[in-house]
């Protein structure tokens, strides 16, 4: 069986949204922040000390977009991992959200901006071209992997409603549209909503 443990603060419930569009039962272990992500028991899970952390058996997933992955593949009744000819727009993006868009979003909310001269120095280059490459991909695709949902879908797109609702992406018409999707998902429902 699996165990989330998490916070619904968090990025857990991307991990959550996951679980759900799986199926899988999964028990979820709600921790507070602090010392209970500091204890030995859970430090042996996930030294880094925070939330979330998939568990089955042995087995020990942390890093959401590596969760959203490993579930895809666990359960692939589910329809959620990608097709050999998806495979290659289905990382390409996983990456792209797990590097520049989060780094480009938190610089930015941080009030970093790299100048000008030392964007090659940065792996994301600047805010408004991650913004721009994110937007011309959902104004072209519907889903990440092209025509059909998948985890990738659940990993990227977590980023969107978030960031519509707090600011730290602007309003677009590709991005609305894209978030109206996903917010379609009963699981989606279940987990975020």
């Amino acid at each position: 069986m699996l165990t989330l443990y998490t916070n619904q603060r968090s990025r857990g419930r991307i991990a959550q949204w996951m679980v759900e569009e799986t199926g899988a039962e999964c028990e979820m272990i709600e921790l507070d922040y602090g010392a209970p992500m500091r204890t030995p028991d859970f430090l042996a899970l996930n030294p880094m000390g925070k939330v979330p952390v998939l568990t089955e058996g042995d087995t020990v997933v942390t890093e959401v977009a590596a969760i959203c992955a490993w579930l895809a593949e666990r359960f692939p009744e589910a329809g959620l991992a990608p097709r050999p000819h998806e495979r290659a727009e289905y990382s390409r993006w996983m990456f792209f959200a797990a590097g520049p868009i989060e780094a480009a979003v938190t610089a930015r909310a941080l009030g970093i901006e790299p100048p000008p001269e030392r964007r090659q120095m940065v792996g994301y280059g600047d805010f408004d071209s991650v913004i721009g490459a994110l937007e011309q991909k959902l104004g072209r695709d519907d889903f990440i992997a092209g025509g059909r949902f998948t985890a990738a879908d659940v990993y990227v797109g977590s980023h969107i409603p978030w960031g519509l609702q707090f600011g730290s992406l602007p309003t677009r018409p590709a991005f609305e549209a894209y978030r109206d999707r996903l917010a379609a998902r009963p699981a989606f429902g279940r987990a975020i909503g």
